[in-house]
């Protein structure tokens, strides 16, 4: 493989736990470059989360090597030829130079080879069949720069098979136009998308979750989203009785734009702004077939019913009580959505008030417990938990500024207007 220029070397293509597995894998002179996405966001100046390389070596060589060098081998999928090098407190993810023989959706039968172009043909897309040495110098096999400066998301080679090959990659050139692209698309990648939506099926939860909130960390969202609608892609996604519509569009580019504001990107609450008008129990079988941890499904289910509280006549007490009783979190979800639902610029002020209130407030910790009941000569039972409550729902209402001695003050003139049988 020739190159096709180069680029000024990245820190982390520098770096000295880089340079340790870098050194192992070339130590008889066989090449290993970095590869796929490290290699993409290089290109673009970006640093790098996740760093690839790709090498001739067997994977049980690559294993051989980095364990004779003191490094951590991790079979993670050898089968493959993928190996990860912990150096540092940094991993590497190398794979032998590969061909798919057969493919099988996710699973592929493979076999190694030692032809770069031949490995950068069973990628997805011509920005991520780049391959980089150390030094900067790139190798290009299918135009994958060309493409990324022009914001053009391309299949290698017929974007049909592609995605027949494997369904997720039709998720991907979603998530990545949104990320790098520039319109129009890829013409025969949407057609080849519109064609094949209905392989999403088939995808699991996981998988089409983590491609879904990835897309919608992207400030292209609306438009991604919308362009899918239009080629049918969408509701192979979300499980819904109602698909999203012009308005859901608009109400979640207000919410991004508001986001931007607060600093506070949200990717399961742009889900929530996406599928707004869906109830709590459409929005836990949403969050069933995108297999969310218990946690965020509970959270999306508890965005669809927001607290009363957040009208335009709310006082400050009312926002702390509802605070105090929901969480900071679940005030800012429903403070942020119900602000992007409203038309731009109408009740400005009042729900960046609103907003502001929710982020500054301090949340107070109660001053009483049990044992304060019990000092007082309460035998334990039900009625510690009653005289608490009614402590506590007293504190509350005052906007949570009676001491200590108060609150204990108050104990006793219920404990003396009811006593205990």
């Amino acid at each position: 493989m020739k190159p096709s220029g180069r680029i000024d070397p990245l820190p982390w293509m520098t770096a000295p736990e880089t340079t340790a597995v870098v050194d192992v894998l070339t130590a008889t002179g066989e090449p290993a470059r970095f590869v796929g996405g490290c290699v993409r966001d290089a290109v673009l100046g970006r640093s790098a989360k996740d760093v690839d390389l790709a090498t001739p070596l067997p994977p049980a060589e690559v294993v051989r090597r980095l364990e004779a060098a003191g490094l951590k081998a991790i079979p993670t999928g050898i089968a493959h030829g993928t190996v990860t090098a912990l150096s540092g407190d940094r991993h590497y993810e190398i794979t032998t130079l590969r061909r798919d023989v057969e493919t099988f959706g996710r699973h592929a039968t493979v076999a190694f080879t030692d032809d770069w172009t031949e490995d950068a043909a069973r990628r997805d897309f011509t920005m991520n069949a780049m391959f980089c040495d150390r030094d900067g110098t790139l190798y290009d096999p299918f135009q994958g720069r060309d493409d990324l400066a022009a914001g053009r998301v391309r299949f290698v080679g017929d974007a049909r098979q592609r995605i027949d090959e494997d369904a997720l990659r039709l998720l991907r050139f979603f998530r990545f136009y949104a990320h790098y692209g520039h319109p129009p698309p890829d013409r025969e990648a949407i057609a080849a998308c519109a064609e094949k939506a209905a392989g999403l099926d088939i995808l699991s939860g996981e998988r089409l979750r983590d491609e879904m909130l990835r897309l919608l960390e992207a400030d292209t969202a609306p438009s991604v989203l919308r362009l899918m609608a239009e080629h049918d892609v969408l509701r192979h996604c979300l499980p819904l009785p109602h698909m999203p519509d012009e308005h859901s569009f608009g109400r979640l580019a207000h919410l991004i734009a508001l986001e931007q504001r607060t600093r506070d990107v949200d990717p399961l609450r742009r889900l929530r702004a996406l599928v707004m008008g869906s109830t709590a129990d459409e929005a836990l079988i949403l969050a069933g077939r995108l297999r969310l941890s218990v946690a965020r499904g509970r959270r999306l289910a508890l965005m669809a019913a927001p607290s009363a509280v957040l009208s335009r006549g709310a006082t400050s007490a009312d926002l702390h009580q509802a605070i105090y009783r929901h969480g900071r979190e679940a005030l800012f979800d429903w403070a942020l959505l119900g602000w992007a639902d409203t038309p731009p610029q109408e009740g400005e002020t009042t729900w960046r008030q609103i907003v502001t209130e929710i982020r500054s407030w301090t949340i107070p910790v109660f001053p009483l417990t049990g044992r304060d009941v019990l000092e007082r000569g309460l035998k334990p039972g039900r009625g510690v938990g009653r005289l608490l409550d009614a402590v506590e729902t007293w504190w509350a209402e005052r906007d949570y500024e009676p001491t200590r001695d108060q609150c204990l003050r108050q104990l006793e003139r219920l404990i003396a207007a009811a006593p205990p049988e």
